[in-house]
């Protein structure tokens, strides 16, 4: 089923039939690269990191304030969970809660969807120029992770 899926949005999407050839470890791996890529550009930003332009919408540019500051540390928090969840599902760490984060994977492609979304609607251009790509590399790197055995 999933090489017919595969085959019938790769005639239509070429990008969708190369992901078919990156093994569910090779996607996992290279996920969590990029969310702890994300994560320390929030934790930068928690850390006062003049960057607010390149994030929430750009609704505070420079320094974020203390609020944003916590919220910062939440989202590099949630994020590090779900790349956790997609090595567990990919074998690659945890093996006795890979069939658990099966719901959990599916939770993380369903963020990274919305992130996507989220990222090429935001107001703030810097923000859609640099994060609009790689939360489509997140999408496609989970989906590639759930769709896997």
């Amino acid at each position: 089923m999933k090489n017919r899926i595969t085959e019938l949005l790769g005639a239509k999407y070429p990008i969708v039939a190369r992901f078919g050839g990156v093994s569910p470890q090779a996607a996992a791996r290279s996920f969590a690269a990029l969310i702890a890529i994300v994560c320390l550009f929030q934790l930068a930003l928690a850390a006062g990191a003049p960057w607010g332009e390149f994030a929430m919408g750009g609704a505070y540019p420079g320094v974020f304030p203390p609020s944003m500051r916590v919220a910062a540390v939440a989202q590099a928090a949630v994020l590090a969970g779900f790349a956790l969840i997609v090595l567990i599902r990919a074998g690659l760490a945890l093996p006795r809660w890979r069939r658990a984060a099966g719901w959990g994977v599916w939770t993380a492609v369903a963020l990274m969807a919305i992130s996507v979304v989220l990222n090429l609607i935001t107001p703030s251009g810097m923000e859609r120029l640099i994060w609009a790509p790689v939360t489509v590399l997140l999408f496609l790197l989970s989906l590639r992770v759930a769709l896997s055995r």
